[in-house]
């Protein structure tokens, strides 16, 4: 495979019917704004933010209560100032153009077969779960405290606390309780809504004693409402209201919609505050003009109620497309799952991450192989770089006509800043661009704007869905640390990016965690890559150890199959692999076989936690254990630091 083979192109026709092109057609004709090429559109989108995020809001005629008498009241980064004076509503605007019986959900997971909501039932469900909420006592800037999985009814009690301008927060059932609290307690939820139990691979998992335990560590004390899941009852009797009329209170465009959590891998999580009106412009825009989802797609993202895909799976019923939620073991009894609900569920796109198509990949998986899939016309990507070898497993076994988008961005604002272009052609390895409305920028260790070079990815104009504050944050200080301490007034996000002279981009791995060798550096996500094609290989990690007498050292761990085990002959293919994809430069100096590679509850690998701990820094100060989707993990990596300083 060419290093930047194009794999798909649209058609014309699919440009055509995308609404990306409409809205481009409707620029030129109402406010004569010519953009030939996404590239034009988007530098437009990035150096006017005020006018472009003000073509949104009349395309997509947006309502406003109360409305604002300037798009930005400051620029300022952070506490730019959207739409001041403003008042919206977030959850009007998901249910507004919809005919009663079209369906909006159609949902499945080990305790439920497939099944469907249709707009009339999302309606009276978040009607009776915000009436039930109201007479609980929770009012407009209370928090609600989800303990809850991926299913319809988690849907509703968002939208419920939206619609009557409470704020949302919420922890998937797997999460540990300690991990739990440590999220909740910062915002001090009001009410606590927490399932009975869950299934997960085939095996059924009793949560009431940790509901307990959370419910009590909590210091708001909140009242606790149950939900029967594992038992089939549902909400607890008294609690819901059915027959209520849904109502919508309109917000400031800054009040809190949700509080979503940083991963944490050291002290406690950052509780980020996103805003009502931030999210619904972001999100109108993702999803029409990025997503392109329209009127006969049925889009499916694989997520936990704990992960920001959740939040922008939700963001799509602001389209006319509906969405698919799976609640489970994704691997459970195979990888051929997921496959098969979408073909049961008539999936259009395809939302997964880049390690289950990799585990696909090595499990010989064909997802077309006994099913039809010919619903199917897109593939998303997100949570890590998707290798060269997965773009290319994609259009083996899904055909040429698939469009592959890889998309990168994060918690922080809740939305991708590279992602996917249905009008754009696809090349192995690449982004297809930027985003609409988001400045992002490469830069070099001067703050000059690079190109075709690795940089760090910035971003150096305000964008509606970063964050309002940190709760708690009084003084904004852990906010500007966070991400404004390296420039001053420039997002800093702390990935190496590299923005190509096609209008692509390639994320090599984060900033910290660089590999710098003579002064040439490159991306962990270049190491895994290469070693990750190798079919032995399952996962990796890398760190790059300072030390005093040499350029470093570079440790690299690896997993491989089941039954296999690192011999000399394994460790020389493993080098010469990264000497062929990478460099012989950045060549690892030591090669070790580990069961588990450590991640957070989000899947992110803990480069800079393992890199402090084989420095010296005791454990519990370099990672806190219960933001780990698998702290055992980390025990190799103590014991391996404990005898090098032995």
């Amino acid at each position: 495979m060419d290093e930047h083979e194009v794999l798909w192109a649209p058609t014309p026709e699919r440009i055509e019917a995308a609404q990306l092109t409409q809205y481009q057609r409707w620029l030129a004709q109402t406010r004569g704004i010519e953009t030939p090429s996404y590239e034009d559109l988007w530098r437009w989108s990035a150096s006017d933010v005020e006018a472009f995020w003000e073509s949104i809001v009349e395309y997509f005629d947006l309502r406003f209560e109360h409305t604002a008498n300037e798009v930005l009241g400051s620029r300022a980064m952070p506490g730019a100032e959207w739409f001041p004076g403003s008042k919206i509503s977030f959850a009007e605007h998901i249910f507004r153009n919809h005919a009663d019986d079209d369906v909006a959900i159609r949902h499945a997971s080990e305790l439920r077969p497939l099944s469907s909501w249709t707009w009339q039932q999302l309606r009276a469900e978040t009607a009776a779960i915000a009436a039930g909420l109201q007479a609980a006592g929770v009012s407009a800037g209370d928090r609600v405290a989800a303990y809850m999985p991926n299913i319809p009814e988690t849907i509703s009690a968002f939208l419920a606390c939206a619609s009557i301008g409470a704020i949302w927060s919420a922890a998937a059932p797997e999460f540990g309780s300690r991990t739990v609290v440590d999220r909740f307690s910062q915002i001090e939820p009001k009410v606590l809504l927490a399932i009975d139990g869950y299934r997960y691979g085939g095996k059924d998992f009793d949560r009431t004693e940790t509901v307990a335990e959370i419910a009590a560590a909590i210091p708001s004390h909140p009242r606790v409402i149950r939900f029967g899941y594992l038992d089939g009852s549902g909400w607890e009797s008294g609690f819901t209201q059915p027959g209520t009329a849904l109502t919508f209170a309109s917000m400031p465009f800054e009040h809190p919609l949700w509080v979503l959590y940083s991963s944490g891998t050291t002290g406690l999580p950052k509780p980020i505050v996103q805003s009502q009106g931030g999210i619904l412009l972001e999100h109108v825009k993702a999803m029409n003009l990025q997503l392109n989802a329209g009127p006969s797609d049925r889009v499916f993202w694989f997520t936990t109620t704990g992960w920001m895909m959740w939040n922008f799976l939700v963001g799509v019923l602001l389209t006319e497309a509906s969405i698919v939620l799976y609640d489970g073991n994704p691997g459970y009894p195979d990888n051929n799952t997921l496959w098969s609900l979408a073909e049961s569920a008539g999936v259009t796109t395809f939302g997964t991450s880049p390690a289950f198509i990799s585990s696909c990949m090595k499990a010989g998986i064909h997802p077309r192989q006994g099913r039809d899939l010919g619903a199917l016309k897109a593939v998303g990507a997100t949570g890590s770089p998707l290798s060269k070898s997965g773009f290319k497993w994609v259009y083996d076994e899904l055909g040429p006509d698939i469009w592959l988008f890889s998309t990168a961005g994060g918690t922080d604002m809740c939305a991708a800043l590279l992602c996917g272009v249905s009008t754009l052609p696809v090349r192995s390895g690449e982004l297809q661009a930027r985003a609409l409305g988001v400045a992002v920028d490469a830069w070099d260790e001067d703050g000059n704007s690079v190109i075709n070079q690795m940089g760090e990815l910035v971003i150096t104009a305000p964008m509606p869905s970063m964050p309002v504050y940190f709760w708690g944050d009084a003084s904004g200080e852990r906010y500007r640390d966070s991400y404004f301490s390296t420039y001053p007034g420039i997002w800093r996000h702390g990935d190496w990016l590299e923005l190509t002279d096609r209008g692509s981009a390639i994320i090599h791995g984060r900033s910290d965690s660089t590999i710098n060798r003579g002064g040439v550096r490159i991306g962990t996500s270049e190491i895994y890559s290469a070693v990750l094609s190798l079919d032995e290989v399952l996962d990796a990690l890398v760190v790059d150890i300072p030390h005093p007498d040499t350029d470093g050292v570079i440790e690299l761990f690896v997993v491989l199959r089941p039954g296999l085990y690192l011999t000399d002959e394994l460790t020389a293919q493993i080098r010469s692999t990264i000497r062929q994809h990478c460099s012989p430069r950045h060549l690892p100096d030591t090669v070790t076989q580990v069961t588990e590679a450590p991640r957070t509850l989000s899947g992110k690998l803990l480069e800079v936690p393992v890199k402090r701990i084989l420095m010296g820094t005791p454990a519990e100060q370099a990672a806190s254990r219960q933001s780990l989707a698998n702290p055992a993990a980390l025990d190799p990596f103590i014991a391996l630091a404990a005898q090098q300083r032995a």
